[in-house]
């Protein structure tokens, strides 16, 4: 028996993803995006993680999600609490792990109806 909807509530949904290419309602993305639980799926000009920066972080704020997943690459990296300073004081939850759990996580919790918003960094 089945108890998990074929689309989650919200609209969005990656359906694949290879390490370079995400996904997204079988649109595929070779850059790094914002995939919100609602709404359209963004470009996140990020293109190595080093380069992360607090203007990053703003942009995710700017789409007011209950949670952020942060999918830091091919493996977990974490970002300096600093850079989403802006994040903590509006109450928004962070959690950050390597692109391929963050892709199951948000599908999971966008499925639940959660204003989740996935942050995928997808490096050259």
């Amino acid at each position: 028996m089945k108890f998990q909807l074929d689309e989650p509530l919200g609209g969005n949904s990656i359906s694949k993803h290879d390490g370079q290419t995400v996904w997204v309602n079988g649109a595929a993305h070779a850059a790094s995006l914002l995939v919100p639980w609602r709404g359209e799926v963004q470009a996140w000009d990020l293109q190595r993680f080093e380069d992360l920066n607090e203007q990053h972080f703003e942009q995710i704020l700017s789409l007011r999600p209950e949670l952020v997943i942060f999918g830091s690459g091919a493996r977990i990296r974490f970002a300096k609490p600093a850079l989403y300073q802006a994040l903590i004081q509006a109450r928004i939850g962070v959690e950050t792990m390597d692109l391929a759990a963050a892709c199951r996580t948000y599908n999971v919790l966008a499925s639940e109806g959660r204003n989740v918003l996935a942050a995928l960094l997808i490096e050259a």
